[in-house]
């Protein structure tokens, strides 16, 4: 039985027109009025050779041979148009072209990022006195002994924060179970935001101090060579309060930073002051 697209392209061949009805038929299906615009028509070949190419392409392959010529079986081919297709006008074309616009689209989806498990890891988080954040890795807040070290630390090269650092949890990813397609990225953005809301509270962070070390946020944060990547900040990054708690060496080791941090911290104080309307630094006259 011949289909309905064969059964056109042979009355095409043979010059004659098909015609569409323009508007419903009684029990037809609704379909929209409009105006029906002349069809483009490539320069084809003309109506007999396009017919003998429709019949060349329907008859079987051993039917247009001699039968006294004894030839080995087709072999199978990649299905293509066929002559006739391309004599009713450029059909082998538009076929190209939508098989190049498949393998585009194929290989645009083979390059989208797949969704991957989010990085994990847990933060403390402080401000000394809004100004400086300190950080330390780990789902637990500093003991008291450790605050009381930090602050004699700092009390030691003339730091004196008006009270000590209140510190508060942040956990990535914040829900479980939700796949990242950038995992780095959402990371370092959510973290960036997590401290961005706390400046609503009045932080104004100048430097960022990272005591302890763990492999997923120090990625995260990419502080080297003191100064934090992620924040745009300075930065200094040592052992763990617990490790200052009970290693001497550790302490020894913390000096010249501390020395650093003294002036970091006078210097800002000092142009803090000098920035108001009418401020002085202190020690001056």
């Amino acid at each position: 039985m011949t289909s309905e697209p064969q059964r056109l392209q042979y009355l095409e061949a043979m010059g004659l027109t098909a015609w569409v009805a323009r508007y419903r038929l009684p029990n037809a299906r609704p379909s929209e009025a409009c105006e029906w615009a002349p069809p483009e028509r490539p320069a084809t070949a003309p109506p007999a050779e396009r017919l003998h190419a429709l019949l060349e392409d329907a008859e079987p392959p051993m039917a247009r041979q001699p039968a006294s010529v004894a030839s080995p079986p087709p072999s199978p081919r990649a299905a293509q148009p066929g002559r006739a297709r391309l004599l009713l006008g450029g059909g082998g074309v538009e076929a190209g072209a939508g098989q190049a616009a498949d393998a585009a689209e194929a290989a645009s989806a083979s390059e989208a990022p797949a969704n991957q498990e989010p990085l994990r890891f847990s933060l403390q988080v402080a401000c000394l006195d809004d100004r400086w954040l300190l950080l330390m890795p780990g789902d637990e807040p500093p003991a008291e002994v450790h605050l009381k070290l930090l602050a004699n630390l700092l009390r030691a090269v003339g730091i004196t924060p008006s009270r000590l650092p209140r510190f508060q949890g942040f956990r990535w990813p914040p829900v479980e179970g939700l796949p990242a397609e950038s995992p780095l990225e959402e990371a370092r953005e959510g973290l960036q935001a997590f401290i961005a809301g706390a400046g609503r509270h009045g932080w104004a962070p100048e430097r960022v101090l990272l005591f302890g070390s763990d492999e997923t946020l120090d990625r995260v944060l990419s502080l080297d060579s003191e100064h934090c990547e992620l924040l745009d900040l300075p930065g200094w990054h040592g052992p763990g309060l617990d490790t200052l708690a009970s290693s001497g060496e550790a302490k020894r080791a913390l000096w010249p930073s501390l020395v650093t941090w003294r002036k970091a911290w006078h210097s800002n104080s000092e142009e803090e002051s000098l920035s108001r309307p009418g401020g002085e630094a202190p020690g001056h006259d």
